[in-house]
């Protein structure tokens, strides 16, 4: 695939982080309202799910978070853009919206102090403006920070996830071709031979040849982070393989695009299986099928990958097999309010 790099759709986009950085509530709007086309497909984790346009996003799902935290802003802390193999032109923003929390954000109890909310936001263009828009928000970061998280702990280190180490994810200049696709290369050979495992067990995903001897993987919040090839292993690819052996992509829909030393993919879905074996995440391996949101970034150094950003739908993982996690947390912190819930107040 040929390299190009067309800086315009990152200007079209900073407008809104910069009205999301200030907490400008109207100045969010509008410029949502300018950057995306009238018909834009929004898809925003459980339990927000497809929104219509600008305004479904703004008013279903950034208003409600601007209440909860008045003082709320952004902080990017990777921005990248970069064409796909299917023609598609992709804006990928890896960061976290901070403020304090004081009102109650889907019933998830304030804390009245600060805390944080990491997203990964995926913006494809078309003419310029915004058509579509997939994004994460690790909503059981925001749970844990809050005492409420009602499901099985991380076995990973459950901590605020650090920005790049280069501290160079917001370059603005026309990256680099040859390191662009060397990038790309490295991650889809490594991605290439985590698949192999099925045929060849653990020798034949070749992990040293593609992975940093000090590699940092940081996953979502209830499965966390590992460093290291050992880390990554035991705190998240055992128990993933473990419990899902079968795991798979789903027909195509996964599509990469890179800048310098970054990558990105996205899909929605990008990944089926069944939860069997060992069950995964607490889950009991019941042979239930599920698909997965996933939306990526690495970084490469020396040519070889060294950090890897993950964010994971896990609410809707849950929510395939039945288990509401939101009911499940209102439930875990009725004893916040013993009264009200003894006497059966509303």
């Amino acid at each position: 695939m040929a390299m190009q790099f067309d800086t315009s759709n990152k200007a079209a986009l900073a407008p809104v982080r910069r009205a999301q950085y200030h907490g400008d509530g109207d100045a969010v709007r509008e410029t949502l309202r300018r950057a995306f086309h009238a018909d834009a497909v929004v898809r925003l984790a459980h339990p927000f799910e497809d929104l219509e346009g600008a305004d479904g996003l703004y008013g279903q799902a950034y208003a409600p978070l601007r209440e909860a935290f008045p003082d709320l802003e952004r902080r990017d802390l990777i921005v990248i853009a970069g064409q796909t193999a299917q023609g598609h032109h992709w804006v990928g923003c890896c960061g976290f919206h901070m403020g304090t929390f004081v009102r109650p954000w889907l019933d998830i109890p304030p804390t009245g102090r600060v805390a944080s909310l990491r997203f990964h936001e995926f913006y494809r263009f078309v003419d310029g403006r915004v058509a579509e828009m997939q994004a994460l928000w690790d909503i059981p970061e925001l749970m844990l920070q809050a005492g409420a998280w009602p499901m099985a702990p991380a076995l990973g280190r459950e901590w605020q996830v650090p920005g790049p180490a280069t501290q160079d994810g917001l370059a603005s200049g026309p990256a680099d071709a040859d390191l662009t696709r060397r990038s790309l290369d490295r991650v889809q050979q490594m991605l290439a031979g985590l698949a192999r495992y099925a045929q060849g067990g653990v020798e034949a995903m070749e992990l040293e040849r593609h992975w940093h001897p000090r590699f940092n993987w940081y996953g979502p919040s209830g499965i966390g982070t590992g460093r290291g090839i050992a880390g990554f292993r035991h705190w998240h690819q055992i128990p993933f393989l473990a419990g899902m052996p079968n795991r798979r992509g789903t027909g195509g829909k996964g599509e990469f695009f890179a800048e310098g030393a970054y990558v990105a993919v996205t899909g929605w879905p990008n990944m089926r299986a069944t939860i069997s074996g060992d069950g995964w995440m607490g889950i009991a391996p019941g042979g239930q099928e599920i698909t997965m949101r996933s939306l990526d970034f690495w970084r490469c150094e020396d040519d070889l990958i060294r950090e890897n950003w993950v964010l994971v739908d896990l609410l809707h993982v849950y929510r395939q097999i039945g288990v509401d996690v939101l009911a499940r947390m209102r439930e875990f912190n009725k004893a916040r309010e013993p009264l009200r819930w003894f006497f059966g107040a509303p």
